[in-house]
């Protein structure tokens, strides 16, 4: 007899506006300037769209709209570790500061 597969629970991607939103405050706030990140070429529109994309796939939107609540704008904030865009996040803030 063969068993019905077991099911993952399946998350819908989250709406494209609100984490296009949540990933540009997200950059702002670690005083990452994306059109100079594309000026210089450390950025391209492929890459900020799977950002955008990865953005969309997270689970932690309240915390990090929380997170940014708590911020200042532009202060150069490290990204929280919980964000699945920090390492990006870091690469690009480290080229526009170096």
């Amino acid at each position: 007899m063969t068993h019905p597969p077991t099911k993952l629970p399946w998350k819908p991607l989250g709406d494209t506006g609100v984490h296009y939103w949540l990933l540009k405050r997200m950059a702002k706030t670690c005083d990452i300037d994306v059109v100079k990140a594309v000026d210089a070429g450390n950025l391209d529109t492929e890459s900020w769209a799977d950002m955008v994309q990865r953005c969309r796939s997270c689970q932690w939107v309240d915390g990090c709209t929380r997170w940014l609540d708590t911020q200042s704008r532009s202060d150069g904030s490290q990204p929280p570790a919980d964000c699945v865009n920090a390492n990006l996040l870091r690469r690009l803030a480290e080229g526009q500061h170096t």
